[in-house]
């Protein structure tokens, strides 16, 4: 089976999170962590997290940027308890074994994401849409060599059709400006 770890390719996340993971931690989508917020209200490090974080299940600190790796059944294990635990701590759930459903759909999903080689990066973009709605889309990213030699910045990212193609027009940004 495989799952997701959080990655840290630089320094950022310590200054672009309140809370940022600890590298190698298992990580879930963790779109939870909002449920009870008005994410139309968020600024600075709380819209970042809202925005890009994949939460690691340890820390219950956010990442940029998750890699998939093969986990065995004692690891999915480990990382269910783990944040079933933090739902239970950090979150009002009454106890572990109330939370542990929960903590299983999160795994889950995010098992779901890692059905990729191993090694492949994922990158996590969150919108509010106009109805209230929040919604999640995923990147890849290939690092043509093992994760712990790659720097930021060294990926390709797969082609997407379903996303648009983003174009500035740098001239006539300058033509408005004069």
């Amino acid at each position: 089976m495989k799952l997701l770890r959080t990655i840290r390719l630089d320094p950022s996340d310590s200054f672009v999170f309140e809370s940022a993971a600890q590298p190698g931690e298992w990580a879930v989508v963790g779109s939870f962590m909002f449920w009870d917020e008005n994410p139309a209200a968020f600024i600075g490090k709380q819209r970042s997290a809202f925005r890009s974080g994949w939460l690691g299940v340890s820390s219950m600190g956010w990442s940029t940027l998750a890699v998939v790796q093969e986990a065995s059944e004692a690891d999915v294990e480990a990382a269910t308890q783990a944040l079933a635990d933090g739902l239970v701590t950090h979150h009002g759930a009454p106890d572990r074994e109330t939370a542990l459903p929960a903590a299983r759909e999160e795994i889950a999903f995010a098992a779901s994401l890692a059905d990729h080689p191993a090694q492949t990066i994922i990158a996590l973009h969150r919108t509010l849409e106009s109805d209230g709605r929040v919604r999640e889309t995923f990147r890849t990213l290939m690092p043509g060599k093992p994760v712990s030699q790659v720097r930021a910045f060294s990926f390709v990212a797969e082609e997407d059709d379903s996303m648009p193609e983003e174009q500035v027009d740098l001239a006539g940004l300058l033509r408005k400006r004069t």
